[in-house]
């Protein structure tokens, strides 16, 4: 708008120039031929006066030296034009471009040239007027765009607010918040993008719980088959192992004086016990069965203690919080399957020197945070097998899950709700 308020006071502007000197000419025309109707009665009645100079005498005293047509004695310049209004900027005025439309009428006494009848016309009521005329055309010109402007604005504004909307709007269904609904205002058009975007956030909410719903049951599923493999792994295999375990001992002790016999017997016995070492790991891996018994702030602490046996060179610093004995079923084993992961992960794969475990619970949430000064990782690496199972439990208690490098540090960070209905819900079904 204000680029177009500058042109059209530039086009005004030139148009001044070009006009003015034309309309200054014609509008005092009448002046000019009124001069020069004066200077030849001045000049007919000198020619008949039997003293000539005393009639123009009482001419020029007559007729004054302030009105537009006067007399004066010969002189060299040439008679200009009068403007004695100051209510007209200077810069207008320059821009008007007068021009010099003064005139100068011989007057002749005998035939010597004794003065001039001159006209210089007081421009002064014209200058003015095309001044006001500026001025008017400038304010209306503006006052209209600005008008003009500001219907445009609020037109434009009452279509591009509810855009802005649904854009928040589907900005906020991209980030999987569904239960703010998008204002349907605006143009019909935009209304009904509205509705569509408020029909789908209602549809993906429905989705996503249902999913949520199928991952807890998937997990509940999981945690039982897992429970029911351990126990048939312990209850048939274990003694099996212990059996082969005592028979070997019993060979080996049996023939102390026979090398051909005892050293198989040795073998088989150190194989058995790497079999029962084998059988632990993996029957704490499908699942921790002292989780109920010990309670999991102690399960989480002998998990550690592990840890600590398995790596002696590594320094491991532990935040337990004793409250997590409150917290059981399904949440209480994906907060030891969380930190059981991640410190299988360290032990793996980062050669650190060093692992802080801290596991906080607040009014709000559970939050786990494993962190460890090895090699980290690579930008935009997916999570391995062990970490995307882990987040899908984390993503059926409504949890996240997230690894990222801070200060030269790999964390996983892990926030759950301390308590989820649909733990119970999962367990009842």
């Amino acid at each position: 708008m204000v680029a177009m308020v500058l042109a059209s006071l530039v086009l005004g502007g030139i148009a001044l120039e070009i006009v003015s000197p034309d309309q200054f000419e014609y509008e005092n025309a009448p002046g000019a031929r009124s001069a020069k109707t004066v200077a030849a009665a001045l000049n007919a009645a000198l020619a008949a006066s039997a003293n000539p100079q005393a009639t123009l005498d009482a001419f020029s005293d007559g007729l004054g030296k302030t009105e537009s047509i006067a007399f004066r004695q010969p002189a060299s310049d040439r008679p200009l034009v009068r403007i004695a209004d100051s209510r007209v900027p200077h810069w207008f005025i320059a821009l008007l471009n007068i021009p010099d439309i003064g005139t100068a009428y011989p007057v002749a006494i005998a035939g010597h040239h004794v003065g001039d009848v001159i006209f210089t016309p007081d421009l002064s009521a014209d200058i003015f007027e095309k001044w006001i005329g500026f001025l008017a055309i400038t304010l209306s010109g503006s006052g209209l765009m600005l008008m003009a402007a500001l219907s445009a604005h609020f037109t434009t504004g009452s279509a591009i607010r509810p855009l802005e909307q649904l854009q928040h709007g589907l900005a906020r269904l991209r980030a999987g918040e569904y239960d703010s609904a998008i204002p349907c205002k605006g143009p019909p058009e935009i209304r009904k993008s509205c509705e569509a975007a408020n029909q789908l956030s209602l549809t993906l909410k429905q989705l996503s719980r249902d999913n949520r719903t199928l991952l807890r049951r998937l997990v509940s599923v999981q945690d039982d088959e897992r429970r029911e493999l351990a126990r048939e792994l312990h209850d048939e295999l274990g003694p099996l192992l212990f059996a082969i375990r005592a028979n070997a001992t019993v060979l080996s002790e049996a023939t102390p004086d026979d090398a051909e016999l005892r050293a198989p017997a040795h073998g088989i016995l150190q194989a058995a016990e790497r079999l029962q070492q084998a059988h632990r790991r993996i029957l704490e891996g499908l699942t921790p069965l002292y989780v109920q018994d010990l309670g999991l702030a102690q399960s989480i602490d002998t998990l550690l203690q592990n840890v600590r046996a398995q790596a002696p060179q590594l320094t491991l610093v532990a935040g337990i919080d004793p409250r997590l004995n409150d917290i059981d079923g399904v949440l209480s084993q994906t907060i030891y399957r969380v930190i059981q992961e991640s410190v299988t992960n360290v032990l793996r794969h980062a050669r650190a020197t060093r692992i802080d475990v801290d596991a906080t619970v607040r009014e709000d949430e559970v939050v786990l945070e494993i962190s460890d000064n090895g090699v980290g990782f690579l930008p935009q690496t997916p999570f391995g097998r062990g970490l995307t199972g882990m987040r899908e439990r984390v993503r059926a208690l409504d949890g996240i899950l997230a690894l990222s490098r801070e200060n030269g540090r790999t964390l996983v960070r892990c926030r759950l709700p301390p308590a989820h209905a649909g733990a119970e819900e999962v367990q009842s079904t």
